[in-house]
């Protein structure tokens, strides 16, 4: 780890986002290197006001709670690092989800989306029987490849923020949850793939990506949402995968 240091008058201009028309929303916090985006939010509540309403929780890039947007751009704020030679950033909540105080928004549509898709694996209960040896992917099959590249989704919601269509709040399930039914549809245990092909087909499915790749982009794992979308509009006509 990299040992933190300052230089003294080295200083952060933060403006961030406020519900309350009447708080404070610029601030100036001693700079720090190497400096995230989500030390720069403590040093505003811990100096300057208690009150900034953000959200985080594991500070490594695990839990997803910390995703806002910093000049435009959708990101994990424990992740993110300020460049060195930035004077000023802006800081704003996640696109495309009701505001409930500052950055904190309400997640709920995301996970609405998510809950759409049947989000777990349906195995087939005639062969999961108490003595039935459970059914493995090998490592090295095709199946594998196509799934593994998509499994770390942390449900950060960077991608649905960053999207062009689910952000402007449009009957769209958005690309982690169509991510996530590829990866579903993609695996041979489970039973469940017709019903997702068939809601992926519906108006609010894959048809209503634009292929922004805004999605990919943001995406903190570096997993890709727009592949996963091309692969479910071709399974919805060719079930061969």
């Amino acid at each position: 780890m990299r040992n933190r240091h300052r230089k003294a008058g080295d200083e952060l201009r933060v403006s961030v986002t406020r519900s309350d028309a009447a708080a404070a929303d610029e601030f100036t916090v001693p700079r720090i290197r190497p400096m995230m985006v989500l030390d720069a939010l403590l040093a505003i509540q811990r100096t300057h006001d208690p009150a900034i309403g953000f959200r985080y929780s594991c500070r490594v890039g695990m839990c997803g709670t910390c995703t806002v947007r910093v000049d435009g751009r959708s990101v994990l704020a424990c992740q993110t690092e300020i460049p060195e030679r930035a004077e000023h950033i802006r800081i704003d909540p996640l696109a495309g989800l009701p505001v409930v105080r500052d950055l904190v928004v309400d997640t709920a549509p995301f996970w609405q989306a998510w809950k759409s898709i049947t989000p777990y694996l349906v195995p087939d209960e005639d062969a999961a029987g108490m003595d039935a040896t459970p059914a493995v992917i090998k490592p090295d099959s095709a199946e594998r490849e196509r799934i593994d590249p998509s499994l770390d989704c942390i449900g950060c919601a960077a991608c649905f923020s960053s999207c062009g269509i689910a952000s402007a709040r449009r009957d769209f399930i958005g690309p982690a949850a169509l991510n996530r039914a590829m990866v579903l549809v993609a695996d041979s245990r489970d039973t469940a793939a017709a019903h997702r092909l068939d809601v992926v087909a519906t108006d609010s499915g894959v048809d209503r990506c634009h292929y922004i790749y805004g999605c990919s982009a943001a995406c903190p794992k570096g997993l890709d949402p727009a592949q996963a979308i091309r692969r479910l509009r071709k399974w919805r006509f060719d079930e061969s995968r």
